[in-house]
């Protein structure tokens, strides 16, 4: 209530200001058809300026506030694949039964191309991710979500995630992962219908991930050079990873 007193005010102080300064203009130069004229002038100039403030300026102010969210946003991302992303990551390509055929598309080097990546990210979402498990892999894997769970919590209320839906929904589907492994006290392996509904989950989570992953690394080679360096030499699908730098 207070702001819109004070922008009336605003408004009310600048109009009488106006005012004023004409009837100043009419005094000194005794020429009102003069000062009418301008000021159909400047009238007639308004709906231009508007349009100037409101449609360019505007539209630039927009791209500069989203692309200082969308920083903001990749700060993030980059603290969820320092903190549990990688981890998790590790835990969930164990249950993947063609893991060498998908190691070998997210080899990624120095030298990829934007090209490169997004056949990565194409070949991904159309790939057939087998699920294959054990009582030991589950166990792990329950274990590793909990002891990420209060970080994953914290992930899904920053706001700015908002802005960035892929992100978001591939931190739900690692979430509900979670929920159905914690809310089990056993897994029963001859439970055909449960095993395949856990499958179905880990292929869903594990899939997000991996293209998250991705255009993770997409995203450091483009604005970070010395981040991107640094994760190639410890890419975990690499057999040759080394964070040693050799020449």
């Amino acid at each position: 209530m207070k702001k819109k007193i004070w922008g009336f005010l605003i408004v009310l102080v600048l109009t009488l200001l106006s005012v004023l300064i004409y009837a100043v203009q009419i005094v000194v130069f005794h020429s009102p058809r003069d000062t009418g004229f301008y000021i159909f002038q400047d009238i007639a100039f308004l709906p231009l300026q508007i349009a100037i403030v409101t449609v360019v300026l505007g539209s630039y102010l927009k791209r500069r506030e989203k692309i200082e969210r969308l920083k903001k946003i990749n700060i993030v991302i980059n603290a969820f694949f320092n903190e549990a992303g990688t981890d998790i990551l590790k835990g969930l390509i164990g249950f993947s039964k063609n893991y060498d055929k998908t190691k070998e598309r997210l080899n990624v080097q120095t030298d990829w191309t934007d090209k490169m990546f997004s056949e990565t990210v194409r070949y991904l979402i159309n790939a057939d991710m087998k699920i294959e498990y054990s009582i030991d892999q589950l166990d792990s894997l329950t274990v590793l979500m909990k002891n990420k769970r209060n970080f994953l919590i914290r992930l899904l209320e920053n706001p700015n995630l908002l802005e960035h839906d892929t992100f978001t929904d591939m931190l739900l589907s690692v979430f509900h992962v979670m929920e159905e492994l914690m809310a089990r006290d056993t897994f029963e392996v001859d439970n055909k219908a449960d095993m395949e509904h856990l499958s179905n989950d880990i292929q869903r989570a594990l899939k997000a991930l991996l293209i998250e992953w991705v255009e993770y690394m997409r995203h450091l080679r483009l604005e970070y050079p010395y981040l991107y360096s640094f994760m190639v030499r410890k890419n975990l699908f690499s057999e040759e990873r080394n964070i040693m730098i050799r020449k």
